[in-house]
């Protein structure tokens, strides 16, 4: 990749963002374990605790820690954190406060050939993830390239958005309609759901979103540059359609991932990149950081609130974070229309 110049001081670490990092790592732990030892189950916590240093073998409170509770919130961790960092570098590539996987799309399309992979291959987590990357990748660039071809602009890339996440939202009641096998839970799928985040789905799904994750850093310098335009950022040497494609293809493979394991969530790729983007200034390595661990902490509440608020029965966690998120985009919409200039 050719050379560009920027400036240093866009990507160091300030002294706020080590203190807001610092911060939110200690908020993460604290909800990580609360959503491994906080339950109604008929095992206590205590048990749970003893069962992690080395005691209780073979009892079912060791049978619920490493089958359940652990695989369930490292899954809410990495998806939550794996979104938000998806929906940083949408925004950012293209220039859109509005951009996040749910709304172009990107979910909807993943979502869609993973049903289509459990149709056909449906004990192969492999083949899911993979056909997951390959929805979500083909969808981004199916939504860009309509944008492009209806004239590039905020409303016609959201529009388009819209418009193939109803498609494949509606493809995919089909498949589950007339294949009621191709999904465990429907509701949870379909409204997004951790219930079913075991084994080495689990395992796929966090090494992926780290991969991706790393490649988001590598590619923070260039990235960050879309803010200052097209032109500008062109003009300091950076090849911005190249970026552009790798940043979609990077934010594509971390939704995948996520989707594969905790179906259509919605809202995190975003809510959290808008609110760490308005606490902090625009340090993107930083923000990249802050919005792992904010998406983290974020899906890791919803979904301990999700199996508790209503107990014996649990909701699925895109039900919070559609209470969340949907009002956060009408104030996006409403509060912020002059700066987005639709």
């Amino acid at each position: 990749m050719k050379k560009f110049h920027n400036n240093n001081d866009n990507f160091l670490f300030s002294h706020k963002d080590l203190l807001l990092m610092t911060g939110s790592i200690l908020i993460l732990l604290v909800a990580l374990c609360a959503s491994i030892f906080i339950g109604n189950d008929s095992v206590r916590a205590g048990e749970l605790i003893n069962a992690l240093f080395g005691g209780g073998k073979g009892t079912s409170a060791e049978l619920i820690l490493y089958k359940v509770r652990i695989p369930r919130a490292l899954a809410a961790l990495f998806c939550g954190g794996g979104l938000a960092v998806a929906g940083l570098l949408l925004q950012l590539t293209l220039n859109n406060t509005l951009a996040s996987p749910g709304v172009l799309g990107i979910n909807a399309g993943a979502g869609f050939f993973v049903l289509l992979a459990g149709l056909v291959f449906p004990y192969s987590v492999a083949a899911k993830q993979l056909s997951a990357f390959l929805g979500a990748l083909l969808t981004a660039l199916f939504v860009y390239g309509i944008s492009y071809k209806a004239g590039v602009s905020k409303t016609t890339l959201i529009l388009s958005g819209v418009a193939v996440s109803s498609l494949f939202a509606a493809g995919s009641n089909t498949i589950i309609t007339i294949f009621p096998s191709a999904v465990t839970d429907k509701n949870a799928f379909s409204l997004g759901g951790l219930s079913g985040a075991t084994g080495i789905a689990v395992a796929v799904t966090c090494l992926m979103i780290i991969a991706g994750t790393i490649f988001s850093l590598i590619l923070s310098r260039g990235i960050g540059l879309f803010s200052l335009g097209d032109e500008v950022a062109a003009g300091l040497g950076l090849n911005i359609n190249l970026y552009r494609l790798l940043a979609i293809i990077c934010a594509a493979f971390i939704s995948a991932a996520a989707v594969s394991v905790c179906g259509l969530i919605s809202f995190v790729g975003l809510l959290v990149p808008n609110l760490v983007r308005m606490i902090t200034k625009p340090r993107t390595l930083a923000n990249i950081f802050l919005c792992f661990f904010a998406g983290g902490i974020l899906l890791l509440i919803c979904d301990t609130l999700a199996r508790q608020l209503f107990y014996p029965y649990e909701l699925p966690v895109g039900l919070f974070l559609s209470f969340l998120g949907a009002p956060f985009f009408i104030y996006i919409l409403i509060v912020k229309r002059r700066r987005l200039s639709l």
